[in-house]
């Protein structure tokens, strides 16, 4: 069962409080160390803790392992999973630490393993996760058939299917592979076998990619600033995302 814990705090002090919580580069404090050394041997075999940071939420302690947060108290003995939510304005304070996670520095993306289309100007850069028997996917490329002015980072990530790194290696080997992964994924039109000659192909590479980034589904959109969009969106709230870019 997931847990929801609604706080409602004044604004001066969230704002400080969530100022400090999200200053990644801050020492440990003793208390924070010694949390961290009694909530990790309480995990399980091999789980490590990435760090573990005092909120200003009712004396809890967030406790990140890889992408994923969550709360402790300061004897480490009871673990609450879930979000806290202001319960007066409903501003989701663990989203905003997640999404803050989960940011990439998009200049450290290896961009020689995408594919690369650009329309327009080409100003407004995206790179997407997609898989080539992903619906989602496919209604997400009619979306991007309807913005200008964009480039797009395509990465085959192939997780879905036996045959989804077939297809991906066949789009790779053909002389035109955007053109070709746009007729398979908004005309189902399926591109030629790749030739015998063609031995390269960056599936694996991308995997590891995709894992590393804690990519787990397709379409994952990442963003210029580094932050993400897991899912499908339509063309309104990719225009209002990248509006909100500075």
């Amino acid at each position: 069962m997931q847990v929801r814990i609604w706080v409602h705090l004044k604004p001066l002090l969230l704002a400080l409080a969530l100022g400090s919580l999200m200053t990644t580069t801050m020492a440990e404090t003793p208390q924070e160390a010694a949390v961290k050394k009694l909530i990790e041997p309480r995990l399980g075999d091999g789980v490590k803790v990435d760090a573990v940071t005092k909120t200003p939420y009712l004396g809890m302690f967030e406790v990140r392992v890889g992408k994923d947060i969550f709360y402790t108290d300061a004897s480490a003995k009871y673990m609450f999973v879930g979000r806290i939510l202001d319960a007066q304005s409903s501003r989701d304070f663990t989203k905003e630490r997640m999404d803050e996670i989960s940011k990439v520095k998009f200049t450290d993306l290896p961009l020689d393993l995408a594919m690369k289309s650009v329309k327009g100007n080409g100003k407004r850069v995206i790179a997407v996760f997609e898989d080539p028997n992903c619906g989602y996917c496919k209604k997400f490329r009619k979306t991007l058939q309807e913005v200008d002015n964009v480039t797009v980072y395509t990465f085959m990530y192939n997780i879905l299917a036996p045959d989804s790194a077939v297809k991906s290696k066949n789009v790779w080997c053909s002389p035109n592979r955007d053109k070709s992964w746009d007729d398979w994924m908004l005309s189902g039109k399926l591109p030629a076998t790749a030739p015998a000659s063609c031995l390269t192909s960056p599936n694996e590479k991308v995997l590891s990619l995709g894992q590393s980034l804690g990519v787990s589904g397709t379409p994952t959109i990442i963003f210029a600033d580094g932050s993400r969009i897991p899912g499908f969106i339509d063309a309104t709230a990719l225009e209002a995302k990248f509006a909100s870019i500075k």
